[in-house]
């Protein structure tokens, strides 16, 4: 599996490349969770934000479709006793409906075929009154980014999507959801954050 093949890639990119962006996201994503929240997040990667949530919550399940991810994660959180790691598909988790407080998506929804698919059942795990919380990487005009695509898509990265602050925005507001707050974490790459407050609804 290509995810699975790039997981220590993906480390490296994370802590040496794009370090700034990873730190400031699982920061800015922490500060919305507290310590009574049953958290999800699917795609967790290696763990950059599943390493900032799991201190500030009371229990984290961190799910990844490659099992090498989770390895990675799983090594990276093991000093927290709060936190579990299984193989999930974001358009089907499995979980039962209203199981969590909180649900954190971070940097997949460019990458996915039918987000809407996704978002729908992240929807259906979320609590009445809970929040989605997806970080998705928006591209500024600099050179740095674009040539920063071109070598992820020379790895094999499969964009779906590709989106700036604007683009981002419109996204979610032509899927009909409202009460949306966008942040965005400067860096190389920058990231920006879609939370529905007051569990998401769509018009």
């Amino acid at each position: 599996m290509f995810w699975n093949s790039i997981s220590p890639v993906c480390a490296l990119f994370e802590n040496v490349y794009n370090g700034k962006v990873y730190t400031g996201t699982g920061q800015r994503v922490a500060g919305f969770i507290d310590r009574r929240d049953d958290v999800l997040e699917c795609a967790c990667g290696t763990g950059a934000i599943t390493e900032s949530i799991a201190p500030t919550c009371k229990s984290l399940i961190a799910t990844d479709f490659a099992e090498g991810m989770l390895k990675r994660a799983a090594e990276k959180c093991a000093r927290f006793d709060n936190v579990t790691f299984q193989t999930t598909d974001i358009a089907g988790t499995g979980f039962d409906g209203a199981s969590f407080d909180k649900v954190v998506v971070g940097n997949v929804i460019h990458l996915l075929p039918e987000p809407d698919r996704a978002l729908l059942e992240l929807e259906r795990v979320v609590r009445p009154g809970g929040m989605l919380i997806i970080p998705t990487y928006i591209s500024a005009t600099g050179k740095a980014d674009r040539g920063v695509a071109r070598f992820l898509e020379l790895l094999g990265t499969d964009f779906k999507g590709r989106f700036d602050l604007a683009s981002h925005k419109r996204f979610f507001d032509d899927l009909g959801y409202r009460d949306a707050l966008y942040t965005v974490v400067d860096g190389i790459l920058r990231d920006s954050g879609y939370q529905g407050v007051n569990r998401p609804r769509r018009r």
